[in-house]
């Protein structure tokens, strides 16, 4: 792979929680349903030419992590949600990049609409080692 050039992806998509996140109480207080989309960028040459786990990450160990993060604390803004899962899988797993879309599926307003979402982008410092 060329130096500092991630093509290589991992993605899960469509993780479904139930979280107290939101600017108003009602959101905090109720809570509601939203979507957590995760790719994260790595090397996958050797995890495909081997066919070995250690080489890549476990989805199940993704998909922990991001659980405990989107659910175990209550947030004001899906921004916030987003942040703490990219900070914690850079910190879990050996990944150079990772992209977090948060979906709210529902928000209390009235208007029509599929979900409202927040999307970030965030790299592995160059000083910190895989």
């Amino acid at each position: 792979m060329l130096e500092g050039t991630i093509t290589d992806r991992v993605i899960l998509k469509g993780m479904q929680f139930y979280g107290h996140h939101g600017v108003l109480p009602q959101e905090r207080e109720l809570g509601w349903h939203f979507e957590v989309d995760v790719e994260m960028g790595l090397d996958l040459e050797r995890a495909g030419r081997e066919d070995d786990i250690s080489f890549t990450v476990d989805y199940a160990e993704v998909f922990k992590v991001v659980e405990k993060l989107a659910t175990g604390s209550s947030y004001h803004l899906l921004e916030a949600v987003a942040e703490a899962v990219a900070r914690g899988i850079l910190e879990c797993f050996p990944v150079k990049e990772v992209s977090i879309r948060v979906k709210k599926t529902a928000a209390p307003f009235k208007g029509a609409y599929r979900y409202m979402a927040v999307e970030i982008r965030r790299q592995r410092s160059s000083s910190v080692e895989l």
